[in-house]
């Protein structure tokens, strides 16, 4: 390991992403990494400062491959314990998510506020505004 090479985890949060994003960007020719002795990824740090130099998108939930995003209003938000039930009135749908009490804390979810439920796979994901 060359004293400017860092493990493919640290590379990650220093440029802000995934590892498994890293390892994808790897498989796609889109960053440079060397092995070590171990056969372990490693990131040359002036590829980790290449990367972290790219513009960001913003963090409002518009950086995930879902496509079924439904904005709407908070029409109910009841918590129990660590979880919370919250309802959005999305145009004609009304979705609703089990989330934990500190999202609901987080995100200032209360009825009448603005919140997108993004839906992937088996997951409802919310964020307000």
């Amino acid at each position: 390991m060359a004293p400017r090479d860092i493990p493919l985890g640290d590379a990650a949060r220093a440029i802000g992403v995934s590892v498994d994003t890293l390892r994808r960007w790897d498989r796609d020719g889109k960053v440079a990494t060397v092995r070590d002795a171990r056969n372990r990824r490693l990131v040359p740090l002036a590829e980790v400062e290449r990367l972290a130099q790219r513009p960001r998108r913003q963090a409002t939930g518009h950086s995930l491959s879902a496509r079924n995003r439904f904005p709407g209003v908070v029409r109910s938000v009841e918590v129990e314990g660590v979880m919370a039930i919250v309802e959005i009135d999305a145009g004609p749908f009304r979705v609703s998510a089990a989330v934990t009490r500190d999202a609901v804390d987080e995100l200032g979810l209360v009825a009448g506020v603005e919140a997108t439920a993004t839906v992937k796979a088996t997951s409802v994901m919310v964020e307000r505004g």
